[in-house]
């Protein structure tokens, strides 16, 4: 490569970048003047954390923006949210759909699946070093994923060489408030030394709907063999634990239950570990 060109490939890189800041900037003022207009707001902190250009509109970036905001109500709950926009410096979206296939572009930007989520808590069977890794973040009430969870789970438990498989609690509480203490009761049972607690998790017989937690931990117990108390699941590590799992999930924008990754990248259709060699 000529020095002319080199030189004119740096400059195109560095336009390139500096165009990219510019929006970002722009961006972030946008949206906090945005979100300010939400009266039950007192302050509003918006950050983009990655910049990702999209090949399916040229000129236009998806910019990954982390949003740190207080409640005028509750000034001391930090509300923590990640969010995708689309932007070509001019306009800007939330949303943009392909036209041919109806998938939306959120879900070819969203943030990877680092190395550093994949804990040896989180480890409920295969050997650490197996072929293929898979992580399921899951509500064990959601019909969606005792439709799924426990077969995928009976299927690559069978070759743990091949699957090292991670599962992570992601109790969605408006939608089933009972799985909330249910995972907690889940992480409280695993601490104790109780084994196969995550495939079990998925017999327990509860209305979804149920906020008393004796009756809730009476049907996990039953299913588990287990002997939780409600004062189990206010245990530091306990919380740490559901916390680090809802973390992981908020951290890679998981928006819905199962969510699965192969090898570190989403796997939408779940099943590409049948396929697998």
């Amino acid at each position: 490569m000529s020095l002319m060109l080199k030189l004119l490939t740096t400059t195109l890189l560095l336009s390139s970048f500096v165009h990219a800041a510019n929006v970002s900037s722009k961006i972030e003022d946008f949206l906090d003047d945005k979100f300010m207009q939400n009266p039950r707001l007192k302050s509003v902190d918006v950050k983009v954390s990655d910049v990702v250009p999209l090949k399916e509109l040229k000129g236009w970036n998806a910019y990954i923006v982390d949003i740190k905001a207080t409640l005028k109500h509750n000034p001391k709950a930090l509300i923590n949210q990640k969010m995708i926009w689309f932007s070509n410096g001019q306009l800007i979206t939330k949303e943009l759909v392909d036209m041919q296939s109806s998938d939306s572009l959120v879900e070819h930007v969203k943030p990877k699946f680092k190395e550093a989520y994949y804990k040896k808590e989180n480890l409920i069977f295969g050997n650490i070093n197996a072929k293929h890794k898979v992580a399921i973040f899951s509500d064990p009430l959601c019909p969606f994923c005792r439709a799924y969870v426990p077969g995928a789970l009976k299927n690559m438990k069978k070759e743990p060489n091949k699957y090292a498989v991670y599962y992570y609690h992601f109790p969605l509480e408006r939608l089933h408030p009972a799985s909330v203490t249910l995972v907690k009761a889940a992480a409280a049972a695993r601490l104790q030394g109780y084994k196969d607690v995550v495939e079990k998790l998925y017999n327990v017989q509860v209305n979804s709907q149920e906020r008393d937690v004796k009756k809730i931990l009476a049907a996990f117990n039953k299913a588990e063999g287990t002997n939780i108390k409600a004062e189990d699941l206010k245990k530091p590590a306990v919380l740490k634990e559901v916390k680090s799992d809802v973390d992981t999930g908020n951290s890679v924008m998981v928006a819905g239950t199962p969510t699965v990754y192969f090898d570190g990248k989403i796997d939408r259709t779940r099943n590409k570990y049948l396929k697998a060699k």
